[in-house]
């Protein structure tokens, strides 16, 4: 698919324009044959954009603080992408649409788009197809991409692996949270935002954090706190500030190459596993090979080897 194919199949794609980019995420979404020429196309362009990710525990108001923020970027005349990554609906397996309602408001700016993307069964509260979008609302020159995840808990550490910086957003009064975070998210903080700050227990909730950080586990960057009242608009404008300064840190200490490495290295593990799965299933019968195996009862190592030297021996 060549660039002159895509701009004919999603007129208006390096526009930034809402269809063709709503058009372009779908046909992400569908992977398969396009999906791949796709990203291919657009890959090489993508690398100028600031993505960030907003991970944290149901009713932190992740979706009001996304909407804020975004906002505040406007206020600069950044262009900004958004991708609310949804519960699966359970009757329809697409994205609930409770994100889109928060942030009806930005709608109406050309330069800002919002995509529910539902999670689809995936670990990591992120969407199969996140990182390919992600990808492309870089490509097509958006200033931000942030990406909210749903708020899972331990599984929420996938988020890390797709974006620059990554933002943990609790509230006060929630000692047991304090505790989910340092078990399974602590680690993946790059700025941690008490949100709902005008509720009581805010100093508590700032010293379990400040004690958390001071045992150590962030080499070159500690994470700073930040307290914000998102639905105010309170304490937005030192998280951009935090921000900024985490993406400058990331700059000058080759950590954001490190990153991308990574996010690479990840994708295409991701990309090879799924291949040789498919290769077992086409070649094999993957279903078939199981209930045999089960029925002998083969332990999973001796099925594993039996499955992959015969996708290599019928590739060969």
């Amino acid at each position: 698919m060549s660039e002159t194919t895509i701009s004919e199949r999603f007129p208006g794609l390096y526009d930034r324009r809402a269809r063709a980019l709503a058009r372009a995420i779908t046909t992400i979404e569908r992977g398969g044959t396009e999906r791949d020429a796709l990203i291919r196309e657009v890959y090489g362009r993508r690398g100028n954009a600031r993505i960030m990710g907003f991970t944290g525990p149901p009713g932190a108001g992740k979706s009001t603080l996304v909407d804020r923020f975004a906002r505040l970027c406007r206020a600069a005349d950044q262009t900004v992408g958004i991708l609310a990554v949804d519960p699966t609906s359970p009757f329809t397996g697409g994205a609930l649409l409770g994100d889109r309602i928060r942030m009806q408001e930005l709608y109406t700016d050309p330069e800002v788009f919002i995509r529910s993307m539902a999670t689809r069964g995936a670990m990591g509260g992120l969407a199969r197809a996140t990182r390919d979008a992600v990808d492309l609302l870089d490509a097509v020159g958006f200033d931000w991409v942030l990406v909210e995840t749903v708020g899972v808990g331990q599984d929420e550490v996938d988020v890390v692996r797709t974006v620059d910086t990554v933002a943990v957003i609790t509230l006060p009064g929630l000692g047991d949270e304090i505790q989910a975070i340092k078990a399974g998210i602590m680690e993946i903080a790059d700025v941690f935002v008490i949100n709902k700050a005008d509720r009581p227990g805010v100093d508590r909730t700032r010293r379990d954090l400040e004690s958390m950080l001071a045992m150590g586990g962030h080499r070159d960057w500690t994470p700073p706190i930040v307290q914000t009242v998102a639905s105010q608009g309170e304490g937005l404008e030192e998280l951009h500030e935090k921000v900024g300064e985490h993406r400058q840190h990331l700059a000058d200490s080759g950590e954001l190459d490190r990153r991308r490495f990574h996010q690479l290295r990840l994708r295409v593990e991701t990309i090879l596993k799924a291949r040789v799965l498919e290769a077992a299933d086409a070649e094999m019968g993957l279903e078939t090979q199981l209930e045999e195996a089960f029925g002998a009862g083969d332990d999973p190592y001796t099925v594993a080897d039996r499955l992959f030297e015969g996708v290599v021996r019928r590739q060969s």
